[in-house]
């Protein structure tokens, strides 16, 4: 059973609201009406209702029974901006919160934070930072956690694992890297695995020295201490982390090695690197980013995205609702 397949029995009679900012977009509007008449989702979408009904006529789409939201002319729109601006707490004045209302992220945003909404998925149209920006406004991070990471989930037949981050922080320090790791660990058991946790170097266990090496050191340790019940360890080269018996070699003493299904690696070039490498040479399905940390879920399609990534999206964002109190 694929990913989604999974995902879809979790949610399935939970009627999960899913905000699709990009309403006029034709890709956005197929997932959101596919959604639909599954009725796996309750999809809304947002924008001008005139155009949506002829892209959906362009492309032969019912939009029966579909919820669309115009911000510019909903009721709303006040209540959100004065809701918004307090948010802010001084960072923005009245009169610009107003105009980011009418933003359909910043609406959709909103409807999430009220609970009008389960989550939110854009980027169809939008830049990443574009989505991610009013998420970190309004929604901001869980308890805990500063940052937000861009994890995917690796799959092939029945092999699953997680990479992360591999689309958000850049150059990450090691206190950074323990949120990656812990937000890396509750995605692997929203998709059935059991977290091994490999912090990822070119060094195992000190088989070589320097200040990159230091950081996953460090990292390891502060990950262990916080977060004791979560198998974790390294540093670890990916060999020893991926191959028994590469790992029962270099890191004898570990639980970890060679067993590991989540991979956290110490900067975004090798984690990006990574994925793609696992993807075009190892066959791998590449599902995500996973923008994971936020309060709420918010995710961010690709802007070459098919109307299939997009209804994949709204599937996860509505399984990581599951967690959300």
């Amino acid at each position: 059973m694929s990913i989604f397949d999974e995902l879809k029995e979790k949610i399935v009679g939970q009627e999960k609201v899913i905000v699709f900012p990009e309403g006029e977009d034709e890709r956005v509007l197929k997932a959101a009406v596919k959604l639909k008449n599954e009725g796996i989702i309750q999809p809304l979408v947002l924008g001008d209702e005139t155009q949506i009904k002829q892209t959906a006529k362009t492309h032969e789409l019912d939009l029966t029974g579909l919820k669309i939201i115009n911000p510019k002319n909903d009721i709303r729109k006040d209540d959100f901006a004065k809701q918004y601006f307090e948010l802010r707490k001084g960072k923005e004045s009245e009169e610009q919160a107003k105009k980011q209302i009418l933003d359909s992220n910043y609406f959709a945003n909103m409807l999430v934070y009220n609970s009008l909404a389960d989550g939110c998925v854009s980027g169809a149209a939008h830049s990443t930072a574009d989505t991610v920006r009013p998420a970190l406004k309004i929604i901001k991070t869980q308890a805990g956690m500063k940052r937000v990471s861009g994890q995917f989930i690796m799959e092939k037949d029945q092999q699953r694992y997680i990479f992360s981050d591999c689309a958000m922080n850049i150059d990450p320090d090691a206190d950074t890297l323990v949120e990656i790791a812990y937000q890396a660990a509750q995605t692997a058991k929203m998709v059935g695995l059991e977290p091994k946790l490999a912090f990822l170097s070119f060094s195992t266990m000190g088989s070589a020295k320097g200040e990159m090496v230091s950081k996953v050191q460090a990292a390891t340790a502060s990950f262990k201490e916080k977060y004791p019940e979560i198998s974790a360890d390294g540093e670890m080269q990916f060999d020893a982390a991926f191959v028994a018996s590469v790992g029962a070699k270099k890191a004898p003493n570990s639980n970890v090695a060679g067993h590991a299904n989540v991979f956290i690696f110490p900067e975004l070039q090798s984690g990006n690197i990574g994925y793609k490498i696992a993807q075009r040479l190892g066959d791998f399905t590449a599902i995500g980013p996973i923008l994971a940390g936020l309060a709420k879920p918010v995710n961010d399609l690709s802007r070459g995205c098919s109307s299939q990534d997009v209804y994949e999206a709204a599937i996860l964002t509505a399984a990581q609702s599951l967690d959300v109190e």
